[in-house]
């Protein structure tokens, strides 16, 4: 991978234009609809969140907003979590903001989810040619992963994410006009099934997440030899604690199935016609990827008016 200089204005220059905030769901490959305030907690903006301190972070700026209807999906289903910059099916995310995109999943809340119950079910990086954001892109803003095959019916937030990385060889808390670009998106999911196992990683973005993780000060345009992929391992639905299960669950059956964890982005084809799908709705309102990069640095700017002062002290 190389990256010029020309290259790295663009993405200095690139600002609001980038920006991407998800659009709507696909089970299995059927399109749910748009699901913006609908069963998306959907913000306000397609700003990026920045602070590793502000509840933000978990599910973007109407996170404690609960929106009115669940998308239903069993257990093992592939979900396609759709992204967008202004339209459907526009530029997405500009293609400057390489990075990882990571999905969480917590029991039901309608609270902003700023709290110790988000557990790790998928992620992808760089597989060593290519950036997760790259591959989100070609397959026109949808990223695919499968529900742990073996986990319990109840009623879930998912959260996705998508890490940008053009700005973060400098952290927030040191210039607050640098770092790490967040872009969370919270989706509600009532999973059925006859799963038993229930997530138990009780990851805190606010703490979990700090300015000495190397997955999220990280600089692009830099040799480096590997990256790792920010927070916790990633769940497959084996191994569960004992808690209770979500709410609105039904009573479990044990099985012994458990999802794979993805490390890349796999472009499946989400053909098929959006179909009427019924929805629910609401009673209450550290992996690493290892590769190798020779990154040019950028020219350093010559200064004209030094070389005007030597030249006027010669000829004096």
């Amino acid at each position: 991978m190389y990256l010029n200089a020309a290259t790295l204005a663009l993405a200095f220059a690139s600002g609001a234009a980038a920006h991407a905030t998800m659009y709507g769901v696909w089970v299995n490959g059927v399109d749910q609809g748009d699901g913006r305030n609908v069963y998306i907690r959907s913000p306000n903006t397609n700003s990026p969140v920045k602070d590793l301190s502000s509840p933000n972070l978990v599910c973007n700026d109407n996170g404690a907003k609960a929106a009115g209807s669940f998308i239903q999906a069993a257990a093992g289903d592939t979900l396609s979590f759709e992204w967008y910059h202004n339209f459907r099916n526009d530029d997405i995310i500009d293609g400057s903001h390489k990075g990882p995109i990571i999905t969480y999943i917590a029991p039901y809340t309608e609270g902003n989810g700023a709290q110790s119950i988000w557990t790790k079910i998928d992620e992808a990086g760089y597989d060593g040619s290519t950036w997760a954001v790259t591959k989100l892109i070609a397959n026109k803003g949808k990223y695919d992963f499968k529900i742990p095959a073996n986990l319990a019916a109840g009623r879930y937030l998912f959260r996705q994410e998508i890490i940008a990385h053009h700005e973060s060889d400098t952290a927030y808390n040191v210039n607050p006009a640098r770092g790490a670009q967040f872009y969370p998106s919270c989706v509600q999911v009532e999973v059925t099934g006859s799963g038993s196992a229930v997530p138990d990683q009780n990851f805190n973005f606010n703490t979990g997440y700090t300015y000495a993780d190397p997955g999220i000060v990280f600089n692009l345009y830099a040799s480096f030899s590997s990256y790792q992929i920010p927070g916790p391992k990633v769940w497959t639905g084996a191994g569960s604690g004992s808690s209770p299960a979500p709410s609105s669950a039904a009573s479990p059956s044990s099985s012994s199935a458990a999802a794979a964890t993805s490390t890349s982005v796999a472009a499946v084809s989400t053909t098929t016609a959006p179909s009427s799908v019924v929805v629910v709705p609401t009673t209450t309102a550290a992996a690493s990827t290892t590769f190798v990069t020779s990154t040019a640095q950028p020219s350093p700017t010559k200064c004209p008016g030094r070389r005007r002062r030597r030249s006027t002290r010669r000829r004096l």
